[in-house]
Parts: structure tokens; C-alpha cells; sequence
């Protein structure tokens, strides 16, 4: 039995609706966020010693894992079945495999810089807020927000091309870009004037088994992100 280790607010989401997209059988562990720093509680320690979600557990070979990518692969290979991943050996599943590993290695950086340089002046001691608002305005425009909106721009195209990002149906590479989707549009504006990034976005928050993960999960700040009728 899998246990998925659920921190509110976060990457873990998307390991419930993988696992309700293959319809396999969970439990979870619930975890709430500090309240004054945001990050996981160190009780998630004892799972794993980094303190990161998403974490699962699976008694059937005794395994911890941790990282959405390696989590989404095992998950694959042993109870996919086939489902969520194109053949091996296909250019779909090459691209699969890039999908999977981009989420995280190419688009989240940029969107967790935004996010905390976007916090510093906010954090920073009171008499140097005024520097650390300069320093925080010039990182965003020099650097940050022009790889954002490159990576949006790039998703736009993509999904011109195909409805899905890897093959002609909805795969588990998917499933890994919808985090940094739905983080981007509900702090990037990555919906406005990318219309198949919303048509993306409305795709998968149709789902049903992404609605059933939802109700798994509790509430989820970017169930909604582009969304709305703007977008």
C-alpha cells in the first residue's frame, strides 16, 4: 500500500492525481505548512531526512522516496500497467521523459526566485526593507521575470503543437508540468494571452480524477489558477 506524505499547498497534489488517474489504492498522511515561515513541518523529517513533500512510502518493498520525478517513475513502473506513459523506444516517450524532468530542473527555478525575491522585502529587517526593495526589483527585471515569461512563452508553443505535452493523450509528464502551470498563472499571469496554456490548465482541472485527488487532498490554493474568464 502507498502512502503519500501530503504537505498542503504543494508538489504532492499532483502524486494524488496520479494516483487517482490509475485509480490505485492510498492512503495519506497529512501535513500543514508553518504558518510564519511557510515550510513543511519538521515532522516530515522522520519520513525523510531532507523534510520535503512529496514523500511516499510503499509497504509492498518497503520504500521511501522522495522527489516528484523519481516518485512519478516508480509509480509508473510498477502499477502503471502501461497507462500514463507512451511505448519505449517512441519519440513520444523521449519527450516524456524531458517533460517529466524539465518541471523541475528547468521550469521551477525561475518560478521559486520570483516567488522568494518577491518575499525578501517583506522578510528583510525593517531598516534595510528600502535596499532590499531595490535589490529585489532589479533581480526581477533583469533576470527573473524575463526567464518566467520565457518558459511561459515556451509552454504556449508547445502546447500549440499538441494539446498534451508529450503525446497525443494526457501522460504522466503531464500530470509533473501541472504544478509549475498552475503556479505561473496564479503568480505569473502565464494565462494572459496564452490561450492554450489555459486550455491546458481548464483541461486537467476537468479531469475527474483530478477533482477526486481535490477532494482527497483538502484544499489546494492552485485548483483554480487560469481559470478564470480573463485567462
Amino acid at each position: 500500500m502507498i502512502t503519500v506524505h501530503h504537505l498542503d499547498n504543494s508538489r504532492s497534489q499532483r502524486i494524488l492525481w496520479l494516483l487517482e488517474e490509475l485509480e490505485i489504492p492510498y492512503d495519506i498522511r497529512f501535513y500543514k505548512r508553518d504558518p510564519r515561515t511557510m515550510m513543511a513541518p519538521k515532522s516530515l523529517r522522520t519520513i525523510h531526512p531532507l523534510g520535503k513533500a512529496p514523500v511516499i512510502t510503499d509497504t509492498d518493498g518497503n520504500v521511501t522516496l522522495a522527489e516528484s520525478g523519481a516518485i512519478i517513475e516508480y509509480i509508473i513502473d510498477k502499477y502503471g500497467d502501461g497507462r500514463l506513459a507512451p511505448a519505449r523506444g517512441t519519440p513520444e516517450y523521449i519527450r516524456f521523459i524531458y517533460w517529466l524532468h524539465y518541471a523541475e530542473g528547468s521550469a521551477m527555478p525561475p518560478l521559486l526566485l520570483k516567488l522568494i525575491f518577491g518575499l525578501l522585502p517583506k522578510r528583510a529587517p525593517l531598516p534595510l526593507r528600502p535596499f532590499a526593495f531595490l535589490i529585489a526589483c532589479g533581480a526581477q527585471a533583469k533576470f527573473i521575470s524575463p526567464q518566467v515569461k520565457l518558459h511561459m512563452d515556451y509552454w504556449e508553443r508547445s502546447l500549440s503543437e499538441s494539446e498534451w505535452f508529450a503525446a497525443n493523450d494526457l501522460t504522466a509528464a503531464d500530470i509533473q508540468m501541472s504544478f509549475p502551470l498552475e503556479t505561473a498563472a496564479a503568480r505569473a499571469g502565464a494565462t494572459n494571452g496564452r490561450p492554450h496554456v489555459a486550455a491546458f490548465l481548464r483541461r486537467i482541472h476537468d479531469r475527474p480524477a483530478y477533482q477526486r485527488a481535490l477532494l482527497r487532498g483538502g484544499k489546494y490554493a492552485y485548483a483554480n489558477a487560469g481559470n478564470s474568464p480573463a485567462s
